[in-house]
Order: structure tokens, then C-alpha cells, then sequence
């Protein structure tokens, strides 16, 4: 059957069409003569509207129409790592040697199909492949081993052929069964979650290595977290540092609708960044989907779609795969220009009605898996995703809508930001919802006292807060030596637990093992101080003790260095409160 037609009418990236034929949602049409990227996005009546990913102008009405007959989907295989993309999938890189432009309409391999891969066969002729079974491996980089596996679809079926160990393009048919061909490469429909055997409890962190995450709001490996923030706290900041110090095994970075000059800082920084936990650049772990506001708006959601699936595809290999996209409320102001477009209806603040539905089709798609087939592994896709409410209202659509589906609450704090408090996390309004089922990790993992300790931090912080209250009525002279302490030693806190220097090279990242030894250490002096004020030292005897700059320094040396040299430098302080206390009593008697 012929599958043309021709443009009835044009609303800038949305036209319409009128057809004789069957058509399925979300198909895929070639608009006009420049075969531009469309998707259907509504059928009614004999008519049909379409979505362009690409930019529409000079469509005119009586231009053709091709359909596919195919949804839209992405290609896997190896050689996706290192790529960046733009939000339909295509490779900048190589797009980026014909010009400065996209050239619209331009279609181009995902991958590139003439690069050898060194294929290890882990099956023989005869034995069975189920949908899932890892059939080979290639080393895709030096931190993953890119397993080839037979597609979710994939019926049961006998090995009849194999090829040998050695090299070969993504297009070669490695294994011939009798239910089909099994290559490096398979297609998968991005609007479609990949199946999975099991979802497991999130009992597991994501380290970020950042203190004030994983000590106060911990994020479950297979979690989602929300970051939102108005303009100039800092979410893409602390979404690259995340990207760049989590214990991830791929990272997905997704530039959705963000201006032009933080996507190229992205793209500028992160293949000169060093891979913290080899001797290998980050980028090869990592893949960038680079869709920025000067781009068409529709290909904000396929952008979206596209990086989720290949996270899916990565976590299928047993990978922990991290995404991060910045931002959904980009995303969601492309669906309410693309539903304004259609007529929609309009709801809250005019985002379409569906908005909520389409952001948990892409939170749902998280999670910590057992997966299809054998060898059996585990996989996770742990989701973090920045919002922009405008005026850093959170009472919006998208960040009420994105704080139903997540279990993570980082609440960015513009006061905090212009501080040079970074990351500018408002300890008083963030939250997770994980840290119950992660108990038993972190006392098996960290210290049966990791919970005590953290239990401490946020009642230092609650009581600064009654104690700030009491000084705008009272003064800070009207409290006691104790009280003067606590809000003292809480800034110590701020300044030296919970902020971070991104540009210090051991500061940037903090491991458990070292949060929990520096934690424990300023307990300690928090004890002790308050200990010694009770027995009569006065707080002026270490008002000059420059602790701040003792803890930086202390702070800069690893655990055990830190842990030694602590407690010689807390015997100092304690002298000083003891001849203090010597001091109060000569003079009491």
C-alpha cells in the first residue's frame, strides 16, 4: 500500500494531514521533500497531526508526506559511549566535520558502521538463546564490557551458526538461529521501556561523593531525584559534579532546551575530565544528548526518550547507569507548546493535562533490576532530573508533578548560592525517602554509628534555626556561652562538612569512609567543647583558636591522616578549656 499524503495545514512545528490509510500513534513520517523527522502525535477523523523534530520552516501546505509504518526508535550497539547526540539521535560529531549547521533533514547512522569490534563468542552451535542471553562480549572501553545480547523480543531458538573470535562491524550477523540473526546491533522503540525479569528493593546508594547528599538526603542506586532550583542556584553545576564523581557505571547527560553556552561548557569540559576511578578519560563512560533552546522544541521530548532508552540498553548488560536531564521543565514547556499547537485543552499554568502521565512513563522507567536472560545479573537506571520553576517557585506543575514520582528532594537554594555556598542544597527542605531501606547498608557497610551521626548533624542544624530566632529577639549577647557555641560550631559545620570546593582535588569527592571519619571527628569536638563549657570553661578562652582553617587543612588529608592528625589537634583545644576552667576557679576562690 502506498503510504503518502500531502499537508493540509502548518502551526509552526505541528502539521496536519489528511489520510486513507491505517496509521498508528506515534509513527514515524518524512515531512516534505527534505525528508524532515515527524511523529505522529494525533488521529482523528481521516486526519492526522504530526510533530517535526526538525526545523519546519519552508514547509508549504501540498508538500508531501511519507509514513514508516515504524515507531520511532533508536539503534544500539557498540560505539555509543563516548558519542554525543543530538535529541533525534544523530552523532554531532560526525555532522560537525560537514559544517557548523545541521543540515535538515539529514540522516545518519547512530553508530558508526564500518569501525572493527573485537567479538568474544561465550555461546556454541546448539545451544538454546533466550531473549537477554549474552551471546558475546566486545570491549566497548576500558570500563565496559559491552555484552551482545539477543533482543527483548527475541523468541527461543537454536544456535545454528557462530562466528569465531575476532573482529567486525556493528552490521555483521554474528549468530544464525533458526528463530532469527543475532548481530552487535539491535533497534528498540524509545517510547517502549525494555522488559525486565525482577524489580529489587533500592536498598543500595548512589555515591556522589558529595556530603551533603549522601549524609542527609542519600539517593537510592535505582532512585530519582529531583533537583530543582530557580535561575543561578546552581542545578547544572551540581548535576556535572555528580556526573562527574558517582560510582555510576555510565553516565547519560541530557542538555534539554538548556541555553547554548552551558551545553557547549558540557561539551568542552567533560572529554578533558579524568575518570576518578581509573586512568582513563570520563568520557568514555559517558553519553551526551546535546538538544539546547535554539532548537526544535519537539525534539525536546524525543531527546529525552532517546536517553532513557539507551540507559535501558546499558543496565540489560548489568550496569548501574546514571541519567541526568537538565532540564524536564524545558521538556514540559515543549509539550505545552506543541498542546497549544494541537488546541489542546489547557490545565494548571496551561501545561497539557497529560504532563503528569508523561513524566511517569520516564520516572517508571528507573529502578534496580534482575534482568532477562543469562547469564543472570542485576542492573539499575537511577534518574536524576533538574526542574526550573520560574521565580524558584516549587508550587509549579512540574515540580509538584516530578516530586510524586521521586524519592529524592534537593531542594537548590539561591541565598545559599550566592554565598559561594555550593552545593547551595537547603538542608531544611530537602528530603529522601530511601534511607529507611538503606539502613542496613550503611551500618554493615559504613558503621553501626553512621545513623547517630547523621541524627546529630540535622539536630545541630534544627537547634541553629530556634537559636537564630531567639537571637532577633534577645541579641546574640543574651545567650549563654552554650548557645554562642552551637551557632558557632554550626557554621564550622556548614563550612566544613557541607560545603565543598569543586576545584580542590580532594575535596571535590568525599567517600563514605571519609564523611563518616570527619563527621565523627567534629561530633567529637562539639562534645568536647560543650563539655568543658559545662564544667566552667568560657568560650572566650578559644575565641581565638583559628579553627575554621585547622579543619580546611584537616579536611584536605585523606581519612587516615585526618582521623591521626585530629585528635593532636583537638588536644590543643583542650588544654585551652582546661586552663580555662583553672582560671574560673582561682578566681571563684
Amino acid at each position: 500500500m502506498r503510504r503518502e499524503s500531502t499537508i493540509w495545514g502548518i502551526a509552526g512545528p505541528v502539521i496536519r494531514a489528511g489520510v486513507d490509510f491505517p496509521v498508528s500513534m506515534y509513527e514515524v513520517v518524512h515531512v516534505g521533500r527534505q525528508r524532515l523527522l515527524g511523529e505522529v502525535v494525533r488521529i482523528q477523523k481521516g486526519t492526522v497531526d504530526i510533530q517535526v523534530y526538525e526545523n519546519a520552516d519552508g514547509i508549504a501546505v501540498g508538500d508531501p508526506l511519507f509514513f514508516s509504518g515504524n515507531l520511532l526508535s533508536v539503534e544500539l550497539a557498540p560505539g555509543l559511549l563516548g558519542s554525543v547526540f543530538d535529541g533525534i539521535g544523530r552523532p554531532l560529531k560526525v555532522l560537525g566535520k560537514e559544517g557548523p549547521f545541521l543540515e535538515r533533514g539529514r540522516s545518519i547512522p547512530t553508530v558508526d558502521r564500518s569501525k572493527l569490534w573485537h567479538f568474544i563468542p561465550l555461546l556454541k552451535v546448539g545451544d538454546r538463546v533466550e531473549s537477554g542471553d549474552v551471546v558475546g562480549t566486545v570491549e566497548e572501553c576500558e570500563a565496559v564490557e559491552h555484552h551482545i545480547m539477543a533482543p527483548p523480543d527475541f523468541r527461543s531458538s537454536k544456535i545454528l551458526s557462530i562466528l569465531e573470535e575476532g573482529d567486525y562491524t556493528v552490521d555483521t550477523v554474528l549468530a544464525t538461529c533458526d528463530g532469527g540473526d543475532i548481530s552487535m546491533s539491535q533497534r528498540w522503540d524509545v517510547r517502549r521501556s525494555r522488559p525486565v525479569g525482577k524489580r529489587l528493593n533500592l536498598d543500595r546508594p548512589l555515591i556522589t561523593g558529595q556530603r551533603v547528599l549522601d549524609t542527609l538526603f542519600p539517593l537510592a542506586l535505582g532512585g530519582a531525584a529531583v533537583l530543582p532550583g530557580g535561575f543561578g542556584t546552581g542545578k547544572t553545576v551540581t548535576q556535572q559534579s555528580i556526573a562527574k564523581w558517582c560510582n555510576a557505571d555510565v553516565i547519560i547527560y541530557i542538555g534539554c532546551g538548556e541555553r547554548g553556552n552551558e551545553m557547549t561548557e558540557v561539551l568542552e569540559e567533560f572529554p578533558e575530565l579524568k575518570d576518578p576511578y581509573r586512568d582513563a578519560p570520563l568520557m568514555d563512560r559517558m553519553i551526551l544528548i546535546a538538544n539546547t533552546s535554539n532548537m526544535p522544541v519537539a525534539a525536546r521530548e524525543a531527546s529525552v526518550y532517546l536517553g532513557i532508552t539507551m540507559a535501558e540498553y546499558y543496565r540489560d548488560m548489568g550496569l548501574n547507569v546514571a541519567i541526568m536531564a537538565d532540564s524536564t521543565s524545558r521538556w514540559a514547556e515543549a509539550l505545552r507548546e506543541i498542546g497549544g499547537r494541537l488546541e489542546e485543552m489547557p490545565g494548571e499554568e496551561g501545561y497539557p493535562a497529560y504532563l503528569g502521565t508523561r513524566l511517569a512513563e520516564y520516572y517508571e522507567r528507573s529502578g534496580r533490576s534482575v534482568l532477562l536472560g543469562s547469564p543472570e545479573r542485576e542492573g539499575s537506571i537511577t534518574v536524576i532530573n533538574a526542574v526550573s520553576p520560574a521565580g524558584g517557585d516549587f508550587s509549579e506543575p512540574v515540580t509538584q508533578a516530578s516530586l510524586r514520582l521521586s524519592g529524592v528532594f534537593w531542594a537548590l537554594d539561591k541565598a545559599l548560592a550566592q554565598q559561594r555556598h555550593f552545593p547551595s542544597i537547603q538542608w531544611n527542605q530537602s528530603y529522601s525517602l530511601y534511607e529507611q531501606e538503606m539502613e542496613r547498608f550503611y551500618r554493615e557497610e559504613v558503621s553501626d554509628l553512621w545513623y547517630e551521626l547523621k541524627a546529630f548533624l540535622r539536630g545541630r542544624l534544627a537547634l541553629e534555626r530556634e537559636l537564630r530566632n531567639l537571637v532577633q529577639l534577645v541579641g546574640r549577647d543574651g545567650l549563654s556561652d552554650k548557645d554562642k557555641w552551637i551557632l558557632s560550631f554550626v557554621d564550622i559545620l556548614k563550612s566544613v562538612y557541607l560545603q565543598q570546593n569543586a576545584f580542590d582535588d580532594v575535596d571535590a569527592s568525599s567517600s563514605l569512609k571519609k564523611q563518616f571519619f570527619l563527621l565523627s571527628n567534629l561530633k567529637r569536638l562539639d562534645d568536647m567543647v560543650v563539655g568543658a563549657l559545662s564544667s566552667g570553661a568560657r568560650l572566650e578562652a578559644i575565641s581565638d583558636f583559628p579553627m575554621v582553617r585547622d579543619l580546611l587543612d584537616l579536611r584536605g588529608q585523606d581519612e587516615v591522616s585526618m582521623d591521626r592528625n585530629f585528635s593532636s589537634w583537638i588536644s590543643k583545644l583542650e588544654e585551652k578549656l582546661k586552663a580555662s576552667v583553672v582560671e574560673v576557679e582561682d578566681e571563684t576562690l
